[in-house]
């Protein structure tokens, strides 16, 4: 036996290979990586958790109450919460919880138009600036400086003051005031992409620019941009919510979150949870996605 192995290692031939199936790569690695996870941040577990439930609530409200909570019932007015009205009735006797269901969709709208207005205009911002340098750079540069010389929320108010009132104008007030940041975190990507190696070999391999761009650059600076919208998310519901409680959101009935805690706050000596308990849901919102986006930035790159 031995003799015949030597004769076919002499003669060039291939010996039998080990075909004992390994660690399975693929998908269902990938699953329990990320269970394990999990499992390891309760936290960040309940975090995800609150998360999808306010997803499922703006899309399908129905899952969660089949009330109507533009109709009220004058006779169960200022009811506390109870098995029956989970987060109480205002004074027209409105379910609460309800309209908190059915104003997660509008504020939730509001939101991710907003974060969508930052990621692509400031987004675009940094790339071209980041990109191109030169005097475009100084230029696109100074016309930052001068957006992040100006406070958020009174850049939002000045611009919702300018385009009227309702849900889509606040969102894009919301979303220009935070442009500057997102192309802070843009140019300083395509800054550090665009000195590294493989880029300075694909250009000098022929490639052209625009190439190098869209399969080098963008690519491999995306990443903290990504998480910055998820860390802007937080905030876009809290600004988007301080607009709708100052009176430019959605006119009512509309049962926006803001508009929720700006008709309760009169009636705080007899019915507390009128503005309690739809400010929970925001702050509880606001918690999970700072705290998903805390695991991106850095949590997740080191889990073994």
């Amino acid at each position: 036996m031995s003799q015949s192995l030597v004769d076919d290692t002499a003669l060039g031939l291939a010996r039998p290979v080990d075909t004992a199936p390994g660690p399975e790569p693929g998908s269902r690695g990938d699953v329990r990586r990320v269970l394990r996870f999990l499992a390891r941040r309760p936290g960040l577990l309940l975090s995800v958790v609150v998360l999808v439930l306010v997803v499922l609530a703006s899309f399908w409200p129905g899952l969660f109450t089949s009330q109507d909570p533009l109709k009220g019932v004058p006779a169960q007015n200022f009811r506390g919460p109870s098995a029956h009205h989970w987060f109480g009735t205002d004074e027209l006797g409105r379910d609460v919880f309800s309209r908190v269901v059915h104003g997660a969709q509008l504020s939730l709208k509001a939101t991710l138009i907003a974060v969508l207005v930052a990621f692509v205009v400031g987004g675009l911002l940094g790339v071209v600036a980041g990109f191109v340098g030169r005097w475009v750079d100084d230029v696109l540069m100074r016309f930052v400086d001068v957006l992040l010389s100006i406070p958020a929320l009174f850049m939002s108010l000045a611009l919702v003051t300018a385009l009227g009132y309702g849900t889509v104008k606040v969102a894009v007030a919301v979303g220009i005031a935070s442009v500057a940041s997102f192309a802070r975190v843009a140019r300083a990507e395509v800054l550090r992409v665009r000195q590294a190696v493989f880029v300075e070999a694909s250009r000098a391999s022929g490639a052209r620019w625009y190439s190098a761009l869209g399969r080098h650059v963008l690519p491999n600076a995306a990443g903290p941009v990504i998480v910055l919208a998820t860390l802007d998310f937080g905030s876009s519901i809290l600004a988007v919510s301080a607009l709708s409680f100052l009176g430019y959101g959605a006119p009512p009935p509309a049962p926006e979150w803001g508009t929720l805690i700006s008709d309760g706050r009169n009636y705080l000596a007899n019915a507390w949870w009128l503005t309690a308990l739809p400010g929970l849901a925001i702050a509880a919102t606001v918690l999970a996605t700072n705290r998903i986006a805390r695991a991106l930035d850095g949590e997740w790159s080191r889990q073994p």
